[in-house]
């Protein structure tokens, strides 16, 4: 019963230049939005691959929405190109990207029980408040992922740095759920 995983979101970030000046941003390119007193970034967004960044005076850039790693490096590649023809000379072309998260999502295509997994997996081990959200909490050790677990067989990773840390953190949940004979 293997189940795969979908990536939703990649947050990376990376330094393009020491400093950008974003209000001559903001007027070159149409979209992007910049307002400091609401927030210090300028938030601009692309369509194909779709994604938005967060662009800061300090020349630091945050990218997020993208579906996979490699949309990643092409946004961001893309941007910094952007960003030098409207006259920032100083501009990485090539810079170092850090993933700082991955959200993924899988599905065991079965039903769970989240009390028999919350016992299960051990009380130490397990987040479960049915009351405050629906879903378990299970905080993986290595790799350093969060997994939430749903009675639908849903689960949500998170924390991840690489999509082989997500896989790796469904592969632990379905073996442990499997051990425990509730999968």
């Amino acid at each position: 019963m293997e189940s795969t995983i979908n990536i939703e979101n990649v947050v990376a970030s990376t330094k393009l230049a020491e400093e950008f000046d974003l209000i001559k941003i903001e007027a070159e390119l149409e979209g992007a939005e910049y307002n400091k007193e609401k927030f210090p970034g300028l938030v601009y967004r692309v369509k194909s691959p779709r994604a938005a960044f967060l662009i800061f005076t300090s020349g630091k850039v945050v990218c997020t929405g993208a579906k996979n790693v490699e949309d990643v490096r092409t946004v961001i590649t893309n941007m910094a190109q952007t960003l030098k023809s409207i006259g920032f000379e100083d501009v990485n072309l090539d810079p170092e990207i850090h993933v700082q998260n991955i959200v993924a999502s899988a599905d065991l295509k079965t039903d769970l029980n989240p009390n028999a997994i919350a016992l299960g997996l051990g009380l130490e081990n397990i987040e479960y408040e049915p009351e405050q959200f629906p879903g378990l909490v299970y905080r993986i050790k290595t790799p350093k992922v969060v997994v939430l677990i749903f009675s639908s067989g849903k689960l949500v990773v998170t924390g991840g740095k690489s999509p082989e840390e997500c896989e790796e953190g469904v592969k632990i949940v379905r073996v442990q759920l499997e051990n425990l004979g509730l999968l």
